[in-house]
């Protein structure tokens, strides 16, 4: 059977992604990141807070909000716990598979999945339109685990692709941002599929994924530029405090 992956792997440890190449973890937020989309909880159990985005023009310069403000979002229902992202995290309750928790860190914005044909008017960012061959895995013991694969079904059709399928005809699944949490290099059972989507209800928190208004989340999508390299925090309000700093996060009111 055929199944196209989604990622490129240059050498053991090393990930081309977006153009721009992770060893390792880094100290504080790239140079290269010049968009930021900043989430903070109230506290770890937290299921809600609040969205802002932020630019810089390069590294040197501070970040500035951008945007049209704050956007109110949901988290996992049992709240938020360390994910495995682009920078070191302390040691402390970990993100896993079916845990109902966000993952906290920072992350690189992947690609946006939708069901359209295209992304909404003024976008310019990746994308790939859902089909009915599209997969991504959570079973920690399929080899395309947290992997966007695509089968073709003249090579044949492998038995676990029924269960791990990319949903079609659900509104919350209409537009999907990836967050590349447990993506670079990729631990099975430490979580998978985590995305910014459109919520099920005010409140309603999700398995694990960030949600929002579906016109907040297009506002989100809009903004998204593949040159400015984005990618997401997302932290209880003392963690932010404490990493504010050492990261080199904006002032978040």
């Amino acid at each position: 059977m055929k199944i196209h992956r989604a990622l490129r792997i240059l050498a053991a440890g090393v990930i081309a992604f977006g153009g721009t190449i992770y060893s390792g973890r880094a100290q504080g937020i790239p140079g290269t990141v010049r968009q930021l989309l900043v989430s903070v909880a109230p506290g770890w159990d937290s299921s809600q807070g609040v969205l802002r985005l932020y630019e810089r023009p390069d590294a040197s310069a501070p970040w500035r909000p951008a945007g049209d403000g704050k956007i109110p979002v949901l988290y996992g229902r049992n709240g938020l716990a360390w994910g495995l992202g682009i920078l070191p995290v302390p040691s402390g309750l970990s993100k896993k598979e079916k845990d109902g928790r966000a993952p906290a860190g920072c992350f690189a914005i992947g690609t946006v999945y939708g069901y359209a044909g295209k992304l909404p008017k003024g976008s310019d960012f990746r994308y790939r339109q859902v089909s009915e061959w599209d997969a991504w895995p959570d079973d920690p013991q399929n080899p395309y685990y947290n992997q966007h694969v695509v089968i073709d079904p003249k090579q044949g059709i492998p038995d676990w692709f029924q269960k791990q399928k990319m949903r079609h005809g659900d509104p919350a699944y209409a537009w999907l941002v990836e967050i590349r949490h447990n993506s670079d290099p990729i631990r099975p059972g430490a979580g998978s599929a985590i995305f910014m989507h459109i919520r099920r209800g005010a409140n309603r928190p999700s398995a694990g994924c960030t949600t929002m208004e579906e016109d907040n989340l297009v506002q989100v999508i809009r903004c998204l530029r593949t040159d400015m390299n984005p990618h997401y925090v997302l932290l209880p309000r003392k963690e932010y405090e404490r990493f504010q700093t050492s990261w080199g996060l904006p002032e978040f009111p």
